[in-house]
């Protein structure tokens, strides 16, 4: 009885004791990794300042957001011009980037991509009152602004070089501003954001003429040999069979695409 009554007394103790320890070390075992994840800070609808919260928000932030909670990691969100975000992946400034960044062979040799998650391509914009461009060979002999570092910009050098004045900018403000400025004749751009500008701030200004071109698609960006990405992948798999891409789509971009 005396050994019963003495383990009564100091059990308790001992076992509370070894069950801090063993929640101490759980705790630190369950503890979220933060990830620095850089984006765009101007590529609408799919990354903005939100001037009301002072929060990015927009398409990629919301993908990015479910990808981490799925995939277990938290984001530590930066903004940069896009002209660096490869190189700041690539040198492993930054884990992981999403921007709208298309999956090309040339990227995708100095940093690694998850599976596509969006469908684009190539649109030109110009204002309401022109009526004369409506193919890329229009823009023959034009001024045409476009973005530093982007695919559009390949494209024009690929498909006009040195027979149209075309003029990279920094951010896609200060190429619309050139456009509605009449510093450009045109702008050439990603469809989406092309398209979303036309509908609002270009709205009655502006308007978006000729084919898609150049279909591409985006994907999220990761340093080479990155952990996370097949966690990304198997979080958009997920997501695009429950049914959560759909709603973060339809949020920003009205009805859902088709899956033909």
């Amino acid at each position: 009885m005396k050994n019963s009554r003495v383990a009564s007394v100091w059990m308790p103790g001992t076992v509370l004791a070894v069950a801090l320890g063993l929640g101490g070390a759980a705790s630190a075992m369950a503890q979220t990794p933060s990830v620095n994840v850089v984006t765009d800070p101007s590529f609408v609808p799919f990354e903005m300042l939100d001037s009301d919260s002072g929060e990015m928000v927009g398409f990629d932030i919301d993908i990015i957001n479910e990808v981490a909670e799925r995939a277990g990691f938290e984001v530590n969100l930066t903004t940069m011009d896009f002209s660096g975000i490869i190189p700041a992946v690539q040198t492993g400034n930054q884990e992981i980037a999403i921007a709208g960044v298309t999956i090309t062979d040339e990227r995708a040799e100095i940093v690694d991509f998850s599976d596509p998650y969006y469908d684009s391509g190539l649109r030109i914009i110009v204002r309401s009152d022109n009526d004369d461009v409506e193919t890329i060979e229009d823009l023959e002999g034009l001024s045409i602004a476009t973005k530093i570092g982007s695919t559009s910009y390949d494209f024009l050098q690929s498909e006009l070089g040195e027979d149209a004045d075309i003029t990279p900018y920094p951010g896609t403000p200060d190429m619309y501003m050139a456009l509605l400025g009449r510093n450009v004749d045109a702008a050439f751009y990603d469809a989406p954001n092309v398209q979303y500008f036309a509908q609002t701030q270009g709205e009655g200004r502006a308007k978006v003429v000729g084919p898609l071109y150049e279909g591409q698609q985006y994907g999220i960006v990761f340093h080479q040999g990155s952990e996370w990405v097949e966690p990304a992948n198997e979080a958009l798999a997920a997501m695009r069979e429950d049914g959560t891409y759909d709603e973060i789509y339809e949020k920003w971009f009205g009805e859902a695409p088709s899956d033909d």
